[in-house]
């Protein structure tokens, strides 16, 4: 009886008991997992404008301003970001047209002065007031 309870090979276990390194190797595995963040695979790109979307001229454009608030470039109506996609394609192109301003005699203040501001804002170059004799009185 006294065999059974003798263990066969009576030598010391030499091999590595690795369960506790790959326990604490998951653990350090889930806490880098949790605190990489979160890559985006964005790429910015400043991508060149696209053709106007109205008629544009290579030697000069016009902007006449009506009442009720209606904008008019080169005789079609447009909005205010219309207006300012206009005039950032005129300013690039490789001969800068003019830009005439013909404001009615009963066009609002406001929409004028809003104009005028989409036109400095747009650091236009060559920009002038047509038709001023409208507003001479004799």
């Amino acid at each position: 009886m006294e065999h059974l309870l003798q263990p066969a090979d009576p030598r010391p276990i030499a091999d590595m008991n690795t369960t506790p390194l790959i326990d604490v190797l998951l653990v350090l595995l889930v806490m880098f997992i949790i605190t990489i963040p979160i890559q985006s695979h964005a790429v910015k790109l400043d991508l060149p404008g696209g053709p106007p979307l109205l008629r544009v001229d290579s030697i000069k454009n016009e902007i006449v301003i009506k009442r009720p608030d209606v904008i008019l470039w080169n005789g079609q109506v447009v909005d205010e970001p219309t207006l300012r996609s206009e005039l950032r394609f005129t300013q690039r192109m490789a001969f800068v047209p003019e830009l005439h301003l013909r404001p009615d005699t009963d066009a609002r203040y406001e929409t004028v002065d809003r104009v005028l501001g989409v036109i400095k804002s747009e650091h236009v170059e060559k920009v002038g007031f047509v038709g001023n004799e409208a507003y001479a009185h004799w």
